[in-house]
């Protein structure tokens, strides 16, 4: 069983910037896709970037391009989600998510929920408001 713990949500004011971070425990990430979705209140979840750990292409939801980037440090694997000039509708809770990896599995897909994630965080709530 893969674990997933995020952190590093809290409230911060428009403009400025938050680091999510996914820990992950149990199995290792280099046989996952891994991915960071959002859910706002009275929303459906959506995919906001995702990282294929294979050949490390990511992917951005158009939201997220030129504000958000995704890394990951394979010495912790750990997954993070660097956020910059948040705006008040980036406002939500965040979860880690990760698909086992196989031929069809890309970044994309994994953002798009073309099928469902294996395994979910428990989320880490992210506020902008002034």
């Amino acid at each position: 069983q893969l674990q997933l713990v995020e952190s590093g949500g809290g409230l911060v004011q428009p403009g400025e910037s938050l680091t999510l971070s996914c820990v992950a425990s149990g199995l290792s990430l280099d046989y996952y896709a891994v991915g960071w979705f959002r859910q706002a209140p009275g929303k459906e979840r959506e995919g906001v970037s995702c990282l294929n750990t294979k050949n490390a292409v990511t992917y951005y939801a158009d939201a997220a391009k030129g504000r958000f980037a995704i890394s990951r440090d394979r010495t912790t694997d750990t997954v993070f989600l660097r956020m910059d000039g948040l705006k008040p509708e980036d406002t939500g809770v965040y979860y880690c998510a990760a698909e086992f990896r196989t031929a069809r599995t890309s970044a994309q897909s994994l953002c798009d929920l073309t099928w469902p994630p294996d395994y979910w965080g428990q989320g880490t709530q992210v506020t902008v408001s002034s």
